[in-house]
């Protein structure tokens, strides 16, 4: 098997969107809220990966200002992140554990470049089996990284939440009840968890607004 064809441009994301919309009224309304959705790709590699990790259960800003010191330093190259080793990357703004992840990252030689070439779920466990990876941190990279166009991060609280207001639903769908209502949105999963994030913070808008 080979990788799926990626998303690498804005127009590949208003495709996306455009199928979504003529398959649920609901994704529909929620685009027509939000307006054009962002491209959001991100740089391959090791840096695109300590930048997910970076951001990892911390806000927007914080997560921001800690990749931003790293990039000052020179941490999003492997060989300047193996040289400072954990106590270099905690002294950026990472955690001990987040400092533990990117040091053992650095030391691995992972190969990125292969990854291009694995569909999905190869991509995923690949990034899965090495230390601090999980399912998220992988789906996102995947996303957004590698453009995959039907990836889904099921388990992202935002997605939830977002999903929960747009479908009135009574809770916060499990990652498991996420799952099965985004393989409605095959082969565009991608577009619409982009769709949900940009849905999100809109919901956040009118909260700080009430």
């Amino acid at each position: 098997m080979t990788a799926p064809p990626a998303i690498t441009c804005d127009a590949d994301v208003a495709e996306g969107a455009a199928w979504l919309a003529a398959r649920d009224p609901r994704l529909a309304a929620a685009l027509a809220q939000t307006g054009t959705l962002p491209l959001r790709l991100r740089p391959a590699g090791f840096a695109g990966l300590v930048e997910i990790i970076a951001g990892q259960q911390v806000s927007v800003a914080s997560a921001r200002a800690i990749i931003t010191r790293l990039e000052a330093a020179g941490l999003t190259q492997p060989e300047n992140a193996r040289a400072a080793g954990e106590d270099g990357l905690r002294a950026a703004g990472l955690s001990r554990p987040k400092a533990r992840y990117v040091a053992a990252l650095a030391e691995s030689g992972f190969d990125f470049d292969a990854l291009a070439t694995l569909p999905d779920t190869d991509a995923m466990q690949a990034l899965t089996a090495m230390p601090g990876i999980g399912p998220w941190t992988a789906q996102v990279y995947v996303m957004f990284c590698l453009g995959r166009r039907d990836v889904f991060p099921e388990g992202d609280l935002a997605l939830q939440e977002s999903a929960r207001a747009l479908f009135d639903l009574p809770v916060r769908p499990s990652p498991r009840e996420l799952a099965e209502l985004a393989a409605l949105w095959s082969p565009w999963r991608s577009v619409a968890a982009r769709l949900l994030f940009a849905y999100y913070r809109i919901l956040k808008q009118r909260e700080g607004l009430s």
